[in-house]
């Protein structure tokens, strides 16, 4: 969330730990209060790790499904429920939002959380499309307020040692790069895992590219240093057989293959 400490020694002889969040200091023992809008399965998983993190505190929840929020307020100690997110923006005691929908809904969640004051997490990727990513970038800087999107593989010790062998020249000159991934779990939906609204463009905004290819694409970017881009190529693919009715039920029209 951007959380820095002031190490100076105040009165007393004990460091002085503040937390800063957007130029605003705050007490030691104070915790950064955040609303989580939407508790689904990306949902629920942040609620989880938020409960492990000793300077969160997330006072409310929203979702549009009232008793599955109610629920997973209850089970993490959540005081506030809402059904409508503006409700959860009008406060003026929340620190951070984090927002857990499909990535259509990313932009205009994300923008008005910034305007309302909020520092935003977001769920990958940033948006259902170039455009909505880039309206939700330019809001944050005019509003003053960070912004971060879910990308965790940039965070992982794999990529800080390609990082620093990179960073020290022990790789040499790099030209080439790839990466590769899959769902071991199959399709959303179809296969078994997760709902149907992650295998249609008008909630996901496409498939595997934006749900998983994500993550390669800013760790490749990263390791090579954000190079400046040329020209981009590539081909998006359905072409496995699915079940009939699973089929149906999807309304499957995203790709299942990104090149």
């Amino acid at each position: 969330m951007g959380i820095g400490l002031n190490e100076k020694t105040a009165g007393g002889g004990k460091p002085d730990c503040r937390a800063e969040i957007g130029g605003v200091k705050t007490l030691e023992n104070a915790k950064i209060r955040i609303g989580v809008i939407g508790v689904g399965i990306i949902g629920k998983q942040h609620l989880d790790n938020y409960s492990r993190i000793e300077g969160a505190q997330v006072v409310a929840v929203c979702d549009i499904n009232e008793r599955e929020a109610r629920e997973t307020a209850e089970k993490y100690g959540v005081p506030d429920v809402y059904t409508d997110y503006k409700e959860l923006l009008a406060r003026d005691d929340i620190d951070a939002v984090d927002v857990c929908l499909h990535n259509n809904f990313h932009a205009p969640l994300t923008i008005a959380a910034l305007q309302a004051g909020k520092h935003v997490y977001c769920e990958k990727p940033i948006a259902g499309s170039y455009h909505d990513g880039k309206w939700m970038v330019d809001a944050a800087r005019e509003s003053g307020k960070m912004l971060h999107i879910q990308l965790g593989m940039l965070y992982k010790k794999e990529t800080k040692a390609a990082k620093a062998l990179i960073d020290d020249g022990q790789l040499g000159k790099l030209f080439h790069a790839r990466s590769s991934g899959f769902r071991r779990r199959g399709r959303p939906f179809v296969d078994g895992f997760g709902t149907a609204h992650f295998t249609r463009k008008e909630s996901a905004g496409g498939g595997a590219l934006l749900d998983m290819g994500v993550y390669h694409i800013a760790q490749m970017l990263y390791l090579l240093g954000n190079p400046p881009l040329a020209r981009v190529t590539g081909k998006l693919i359905q072409e496995m057989d699915m079940d009939p009715q699973r089929s149906a039920q999807s309304g499957f029209d995203v790709e299942e293959l990104a090149l």
